[in-house]
């Protein structure tokens, strides 16, 4: 594809409809992009944002609609067609190849050979030209590094600089931030920055609305697979882009539930996890929210896990409405009515190729069987009941998980604990990757929760949330606990303060 001087607009997607098994995801769908700007795509998961850029990158066809790029109509039928016109995309969950190096990596399926008729790979080439897009994307690593020994920060400026390799001018990046530390967050910012004054057009999606208004220049909302407006970044702010995409108001975006606060449910005392965890104390009580702070690193999923027995404890003592218990291995946390919400919801939390019932009932599928015998009809019961209280969108719960939108497999997830109704339910990182009608969803259902009495420990990165939704809040840092704040208390310099272990407890 020859790019010509530059017009208003690289590319045009207008009327795009597409249905799968008669139901339709994308109503005439308008979509458009100029050169050296960052166009973010917003909406509720299963909006359509997807399906859509699926649809420019030639993954599945549209059913109707135009796709115009650089002047030109055009139909692409699978990706290699779209990255020869110049289009890549950045996927949310990567998929490198991990024991191949960088430069194995960039020329997969277009690799430098020796000449016309030798076909035999230049590895030397390859390798020069790798340190120089490196170089290009302010990546200072060896070319030979294999994928494996890379962060996913630095995962990601490799698939950067494979976009350039293909001589990108569309670059789609689909929730790059969704798993990176703030700090690799203004890298990748810096790159994309870079991109765009060089007159590269960046799609870029997510639910972080601090990003949004951080990196984008303008910002298109899809509703129910519906094309609800565009607007200049400058010209608006968080609350009309909720209210376009949920098609109402949300004034409280954490509508926290003040509930009275009971007795101790679980106290911790001195727990230690090899060299992660170091000698943590503290306690929930019957309907509080403990939110759980810190920095990517910091040991909280691993304090979490070892509560739950999915990581054996080095030392310390659990103790369960003021008796001591043996939390060796999940089987008995759940014995205990303890519930753990993992952070990987597609590695831990998930069979993606069962169907909704059966996640919902994994867990407790021993209160339905009798006699060994799984009772069908109650099982379909409960995932019917629980499906219907997490408001899961779906046509049928013996649909495949894989098929839901993240919003919908996280509530599955929450609806697979319900049914067993624990009084302590962990959530690491509760609303990660969930769009904001979702995140919604999920913090009323924490209030109700909390004042059933339960007890919830929830750690979360997004101070605004863990600050919103927390009674209390306990701050790690490198293992240990570095402060502890009441509601009233709250202060957001003063907690990153403790989670950067800067003036925290003695």
């Amino acid at each position: 594809m020859v790019w010509t001087e530059m017009s208003e607009y690289i590319l045009t997607m207008d009327e795009v409809d597409k249905s799968f098994a008669g139901n339709q995801v994308l109503h005439g769908v308008h979509f458009d992009l100029k050169p050296g700007e960052v166009h973010a795509l917003m909406g509720e998961n299963g909006a359509g944002k997807s399906t859509l850029m699926r649809i420019l990158m030639g993954i599945i066809q549209r059913d109707t609609g135009t796709i115009v790029l650089n002047g030109e109509e055009v139909t692409f039928h699978n990706p290699k067609q779209a990255l020869e016109h110049g289009i890549a995309m950045i996927h949310q969950e990567l998929n490198p190849v991990l024991d191949m190096d960088i430069s194995e990596n960039i020329f997969l399926g277009k690799e430098k050979t020796l000449g016309k008729h030798v076909p035999l790979v230049n590895k030397h080439e390859q390798l020069r030209q790798t340190a120089e897009l490196l170089e290009e994307v302010g990546i200072h690593i060896n070319p030979r590094t294999h994928l494996r020994s890379l962060s996913v920060a630095q995962a990601q400026l490799v698939e950067i600089a494979k976009a350039i390799s293909w001589n990108a001018k569309i670059i789609i990046m689909d929730e790059p931030t969704s798993a990176i530390t703030e700090r690799e967050v203004e890298i990748l910012f810096t790159q994309i920055r870079r991109l765009r004054d060089a007159g590269v057009g960046i799609i870029y999606i997510s639910h972080k609305m601090d990003e949004i208004f951080q990196i984008s220049d303008r910002i298109s909302v899809l509703r129910d697979g519906q094309y609800i407006g565009t607007k200049l970044a400058a010209e608006t702010n968080s609350n009309q882009l909720i209210s376009m995409m949920v098609g109402r108001d949300i004034t409280e975006i954490y509508p926290k539930t003040e509930v009275p606060i009971g007795e101790v449910r679980m106290e911790v005392k001195h727990l230690s996890y090899s060299n992660r965890v170091k000698d943590v104390s503290f306690n929930v009580r019957r309907g509080e929210i403990l939110g759980v702070a810190g920095l990517v690193g910091a040991g909280r999923s691993e304090m979490v896990e070892s509560l739950f027995g999915f990581r054996r404890k080095s030392a310390g003592e659990i103790l369960i409405d003021g008796k001591p218990v043996k939390l060796n291995r999940p089987s008995d946390a759940i014995r205990h009515k303890i519930a753990l919400v993992t952070e990987e919801r597609k590695v831990t939390g998930l069979n993606l190729i069962g169907s909704i019932q059966d996640n919902i009932t994994i867990v407790s599928i021993r209160q339905l069987t009798r006699w060994k015998l799984l009772n069908r009809k109650n099982e379909a019961k409960a995932a019917q009941k629980y499906g219907e209280r997490m408001k899961i969108k779906t046509p049928s719960m013996q649909q495949q998980v894989r098929a839901l939108s993240g919003g919908n497999q996280q509530k599955v997830v929450l609806a697979k604990w319900l049914v067993g109704d624990p009084d302590i339910i962990i959530m690491d990182e509760p609303t990660r990757g969930i769009d904001v009608g979702a995140k919604r969803d999920i913090y009323l259902l924490m209030g109700e929760l909390a004042a059933a009495g339960k007890s919830i420990i929830m750690i979360s990165s997004e101070m605004p949330e863990v600050m919103g939704m927390s009674d209390r809040i306990i701050v790690l840092a490198e293992g240990k606990l570095t402060g502890e704040f009441r509601r009233g208390e709250f202060n957001q310099e003063a907690i990153m303060r403790c989670a950067s272990d800067i003036g925290g407890m003695e």
